[in-house]
C-alpha cells in the first residue's frame, strides 16, 4: 500500500525531472556528434552538449542545495538495511556523477583549447592550460564516467520501476510530477 505522507516537494521533483531529462537528452545527442564529420553542426552538437552539461551540473547543486535544505521523506519502514542502503548508494553515485562529468568534460575542453560557453550567453574559464595527452586522458575519464552514470541512471529508474510495480510501496509516486500539493 502506498505511504501517502511520503511525498516529496514540489521543487525536489522539479529538479529531479529536469536533470532526468536532460541526461535523457544529453545520451543521443553525445552519439550524434561524435558521428558527425567535421562540420559546423559538429562545433554546434558540442556546444550544446557542453551548456546541457553546465546545466546539469547547476541543477543538481540547487537540487543538493533543496535536499540540504528539506530532506527527503522517509522511505517505507517496510524496505530492509540492505535496501536501503543499496538506495543511498546508487543515490550518493547519481549525485557524484552528475558534478563528475560536467567537471571532467570542462577540464578536457580546456585541455583542448575548445571553450565551455553556457548557450552562447558567456563563456567559462579554461581550468587548465591546453595540452593534448591530458585532453585524450580526460576524454577518456568522461566518457568512461558517462557509461557509469549510464548504467547507475539505469539501476535508479529499474528500482523505481520495481517499487512501483512489484513492492507497492510509494516510491515512485512520491516522487511523479503532479502528485501532490508539499512544497
Amino acid at each position: 500500500m502506498a505511504q501517502t505522507d511520503r511525498q516529496y516537494t514540489a521543487p525536489a521533483r522539479l529538479f529531479h525531472w529536469v536533470i532526468a531529462g536532460l541526461i535523457l537528452y544529453q545520451i543521443p545527442l553525445a552519439y550524434y556528434m561524435m558521428a558527425l564529420p567535421l562540420s559546423p553542426d559538429k562545433f554546434g552538437s558540442y556546444a550544446l552538449h557542453k551548456s546541457i552539461g553546465m546545466t546539469i551540473f547547476t541543477v543538481s547543486a540547487a537540487r543538493l542545495a533543496w535536499r540540504w535544505l528539506r530532506p527527503p521523506p522517509p522511505l517505507p519502514v517496510s524496505l530492509g538495511t540492505a535496501t536501503r542502503r543499496l538506495g543511498g548508494l546508487t543515490h550518493g553515485l547519481l549525485y557524484c556523477l552528475t558534478f563528475a562529468l560536467p567537471l571532467v568534460g570542462w577540464l578536457s575542453s580546456s585541455a583542448a583549447n575548445f571553450p565551455v560557453s553556457l548557450f552562447g550567453w558567456f563563456t567559462l574559464p579554461n581550468l587548465v592550460a591546453p595540452d593534448g595527452a591530458l585532453h585524450e586522458r580526460l576524454e577518456l575519464a568522461h566518457r568512461l564516467l558517462a557509461y557509469t552514470l549510464f548504467g547507475t541512471f539505469s539501476l535508479h529508474a529499474g528500482a523505481a520501476f520495481y517499487h512501483h510495480f512489484v513492492l507497492r510501496d510509494g516510491v515512485l509516486r512520491a516522487m511523479l510530477p503532479f502528485t501532490g500539493k508539499r512544497s
